[in-house]
């Protein structure tokens, strides 16, 4: 899963398969936690979507852009724009039925 700046993210929102955004910073416990969940994911939904993470610590702007205010938030890209998201450290079970909704 790579990890990207806001302008590789731009590019990647105007891609043909959804993008599925890991919202984190490095110092968020939660986050560290949610991290190989979303790998994970990543690996088995790899034909059905784009997988990225974004450090908001590092891109400021995708944070107020998309009102990321409390982390870790998994979004879903569709068509630009956000198609739902969750928000803190969701269960395994939680992120494959979430992505299973949305995608």
């Amino acid at each position: 899963m790579e990890r990207v700046d806001a302008k590789k993210f731009d590019e990647l929102l105007k891609g043909d398969k959804p993008l599925v955004c890991d919202f984190y910073t490095t110092w968020c416990g939660p986050c560290k936690l949610l991290t190989p969940i979303v790998e994970e994911m990543s690996e088995k939904y790899a034909d059905e979507a784009t997988f990225v993470k974004v450090d908001i610590d590092l891109n400021i702007e995708l944070a107020v852009r998309y009102n990321i205010t409390s982390i870790p938030v998994v979004a879903v890209f569709k068509n630009g724009e956000i198609a739902d998201r969750t928000l803190g450290y969701s269960t395994k079970e939680d992120i494959e039925e979430f992505l299973a909704k949305n995608l």
